[in-house]
């Protein structure tokens, strides 16, 4: 592997940054939008799904104990 000095690392840092293209305001807003939005959508799911599971276990256990 070739050695690079500490200057060309500088130059090539500095090339590779120069092609950065930041998202727009407008971008940003509606991805964090939608992400809000997806995990509000999980999180209700997956409450449901632990409610669900615990209600049975709930049930077995009260089967089990002859109740």
């Amino acid at each position: 592997m070739a050695k690079t000095s500490p200057g060309e690392f500088v130059r090539q840092v500095q090339t590779e940054a120069k092609k950065i293209v930041w998202p727009s305001g407008r971008e940003t807003m509606m991805t964090t939008i939608m992400v809000v939005i997806m995990t509000s959508i999980l999180g209700i799911f997956f409450f449901g799904v632990d409610a669900f599971f615990g209600w049975i276990v709930r049930h077995l256990l009260a089967l089990a104990a002859g109740q």
